[in-house]
């Protein structure tokens, strides 16, 4: 039995806000973002790293990781983005993940180290609007 949430997340077993669904790929917000509007990109079949992941399989998913930089910045209204995807270390969920992160100039995310801090919503109106506002951009 495989146990992993990001899998629950891709068969609807564990609710998410997700914001992309294709063949191969979905996205959804991070219940625990860095920023509003933290989305997650994952492959639908579980590939545990980066490594793992079939050769045929590297360009839509990071066309998918590509749209989303782009559609978080418009709907969130930020200056750029962070993509990140943590390897083994610090990999909290072992399944391929990136983090796609946007960020304001000033937003404290790097100074002297890089600041891994949550934030979560304040209310689930306020992911769900976070989620409205990607699929909006991504539908433009």
């Amino acid at each position: 039995m495989n146990s992993c949430v990001f899998c629950a997340i891709i068969d609807g077993i564990v609710p998410a806000c997700k914001v992309v669904e294709s063949d191969n790929v979905v996205a959804f917000l991070d219940h625990r973002p860095l920023m509003p509007g933290h989305v997650l990109v994952v492959p639908r079949i579980h590939y545990a790293v980066l490594a793992d992941l079939p050769a045929d399989d590297v360009g839509p998913f990071f066309l998918t990781v590509q749209r989303l930089a782009t559609a978080v910045e418009q709907a969130m209204k930020a200056d750029g983005s962070f993509v990140a995807a943590n390897i083994k270390i610090s990999q909290s969920v072992p399944h391929l993940h990136l983090h796609v992160v946007p960020r304001r100039k000033g937003d404290g995310l790097f100074g002297k180290t890089f600041q891994w801090v949550r934030h979560p919503y304040p209310s689930e109106g306020a992911m769900r609007a976070a989620q409205a506002a990607i699929r909006d951009a991504l539908g433009s």
